[in-house]
């Protein structure tokens, strides 16, 4: 019931053809509304409930009189979902859901003229494809991070050097299988990562961009999903449960978040954990925070995005996510991220990083590609068993 469910959501929320309009393009700041709702990815705004260290909604508040309320979504579907259902100011997407938001006119065009810290934005995200389209900018860069490999360190003395150890029965360093003991992420863009694997490890098959899947390679990337099947325990899209997963399910290898490496690793009665991106790369997310078409505070939406850039907040919660801050200066001087901490979190990876975006039958590397709405329904059917 759930996949179906989803899958109802995100052929919806295709369907542009009766999206509701698209607000015009903010011109002046006015005071703020005294509110702002954002959906945001677990972790991304927090106001020191987990950790009093991390606080960096308390401040905003009293200084802009702007209350922050946030709805936590565990993938994109459902950012998707909750932006298309309306009611919400901002959103923090991922480049899969982004240009959905954009093609479904559920976001508005930004006015960088109105953020003064958008001149502080890494160049190589100011005008990334997954926000802006036909030089016109939908969003506003927020983190960016790898998905990596997060392994059990008493199972794998070494980090694993390939994604093999959970696409593919083998024994493990322990002598043990990786059968039921190997988790693979809960979403139809989890078919890129396959498909990262296989051009390394099937280069006969021609692929250049994992987001770009003829029919025959697209078949391929869902035969490999079809064997992986039998030999994961639990398919992941919360990040608290692979936590506990690791904890208490036995699970020693998984795709995974920074952030989900970073509780393990603060929890005292944590399993040893490591992280690592594979020979092959990985698949990633730049995340973006977009507008609402009918935000009912934009002004304090606008206030929340420019302190969203200041750098305090992009080391700290660089350091809380283990994820990377789109303002570089924020990588020199935080206490919490410290000056070591934008290489550890993989400052230097980005041209190894596959970011995520929505596939659609119209691509450049290749006269024809397999649609994001077939990615949806059989990822559903891989899940399923079938």
């Amino acid at each position: 019931m759930r996949h179906t469910l989803r899958l109802s959501l995100v052929v919806a929320a295709l369907a542009s053809a009766a999206a509701m309009a698209s607000a015009d393009m903010l011109q002046k700041l006015g005071p703020g509304e005294g509110e702002v709702d954002i959906v945001a990815w677990p972790g991304y705004v927090e106001r020191g409930d987990s950790d009093k260290a991390y606080d960096w909604v308390t401040g905003f508040e009293k200084d802009t009189g702007c209350k922050v309320n946030v709805k936590t979504a565990n993938t994109s579907d459902e950012m998707v979902a909750l932006m298309n259902e309306g009611g919400f100011d901002l959103v923090t997407a991922s480049g899969d859901a982004s240009l959905r938001l954009v093609a479904g006119k559920r976001v508005q065009e930004i006015n960088t003229a109105l953020i003064p810290s958008w001149k502080t934005v890494d160049e190589r995200l100011q005008n990334a494809p997954w926000h802006t389209v036909d030089g016109h900018h939908y969003g506003v860069p927020y983190q960016w991070g790898p998905n990596v490999l997060m392994y059990n360190t008493q199972v794998f003395k070494d980090p694993p050097k390939s994604w093999s150890v959970v696409f593919e029965e083998q024994k493990l360093p322990d002598g043990k299988s990786n059968s039921g003991r190997v988790q693979a992420y809960d979403g139809p863009i989890y078919i890129a990562d396959a498909a990262l694997y296989l051009m390394h490890k099937k280069p006969e098959l021609g692929i250049k961009d994992p987001y770009e899947l003829n029919e025959d390679q697209y078949k391929a990337a869902l035969d490999l999903l079809r064997g992986q099947r039998k030999l994961v325990g639990r398919y992941w899209h919360d990040a608290m449960m692979q936590v506990d997963d690791f904890k208490n399910e036995g699970v020693v290898a998984s795709s995974s978040w920074p952030f989900q490496v970073n509780l393990l690793a603060a929890d005292p009665k944590k399993p040893p954990v490591g992280s690592t991106i594979p020979d092959e790369g990985a698949t990633g997310w730049a995340d973006t925070t977009m507008m609402h078409s009918e935000a009912k505070h934009p002004n304090c939406a606008y206030m929340w995005i420019e302190h969203s850039l200041q750098p305090k907040l992009q080391g700290d919660l660089a350091a809380w996510f283990g994820s990377v801050p789109v303002v570089t200066a924020a990588c020199k001087g935080n206490a919490l991220l410290t000056d070591a901490g934008c290489d550890t979190n993989g400052l230097s990876n980005f041209d190894k990083i596959r970011f995520w975006r929505t596939p659609t039958a119209k691509c450049t590397t290749q006269k024809e590609c397999v649609p994001y709405y077939r990615w949806v329904s059989d990822m559903i059917a891989v899940m399923g068993g079938r």
